[in-house]
């Protein structure tokens, strides 16, 4: 795991993530977008990237996933308040679309490049369970690519040892057109999270 003896709480961490360079995505974007959370929580959401919105706040999940998000924690039982929540890569990477930002995925040197800020960040919180949401997440905390389908809720073992448990992005309700769809996928949502609070209670 990442370390960094002269970063040693998360206000630190976060004046270092914005001072950095360590890919280029830093050149376009508005603001880092650091972790947020209690310092020690034991519950740990890892997203892909922040959105436009995220880039203008420097919050992470302050736009529509992002109230998806909240909404799932809430009906999953778990308190928001004591939830820490991060992204894989801590910049927007974004393209032009008339004045429209649009998003667009980081590639693996970028979320290889970020990993570094991702491991202290995880060092420093001691989550007792990592929860990916998504396959950059993912590939992030586990070192490789996998299908969310295939490894879905399962008890996976993360690159430094840590637990991990892959769902989806809530992003990916919001794309679902069809109303019956979006209320099936929502609801295995919730469900992921509400196991994963159960596998943070029974760990304790």
């Amino acid at each position: 795991m990442g370390s960094d003896p002269t970063i040693t709480t998360l206000a630190a961490l976060r004046d270092a993530e914005a001072a950095c360079t360590r890919c280029p995505l830093y050149a376009n974007a508005t603001h880092v977008v650091p972790g947020e959370g209690p310092a020690r929580a034991r519950l740990m959401l890892v997203g892909e990237q922040p959105g436009d919105q995220e880039d203008l706040a420097g919050r992470p999940f302050v736009g529509p996933a992002g109230k998806v998000l909240d909404r799932a924690i809430l009906d999953a039982g778990i308190d928001r308040r004591t939830v820490f929540v991060t992204n894989a890569v801590k910049h927007f990477k974004w393209e032009p679309r008339g004045k429209r930002r649009l998003h667009k995925k980081p590639n693996a040197h970028e979320i290889e490049r970020c990993r570094w800020w991702n491991d202290i960040e995880r060092a420093l919180v001691r989550p007792q369970l990592v929860v990916a949401l998504g396959a950059t997440a993912a590939a992030s905390l586990l070192g490789r690519s996998v299908t969310i389908g295939r490894v879905r809720g399962e008890r996976l073992t993360g690159r430094d040892g840590e637990p991990v448990v892959v769902t989806v992005h809530p992003s990916y309700l919001l794309r679902l057109r069809d109303k019956a769809d979006k209320e099936r996928e929502y609801a295995r949502f919730v469900a992921d999270l509400k196991a994963c609070a159960t596998l943070v209670r029974t760990a304790a």
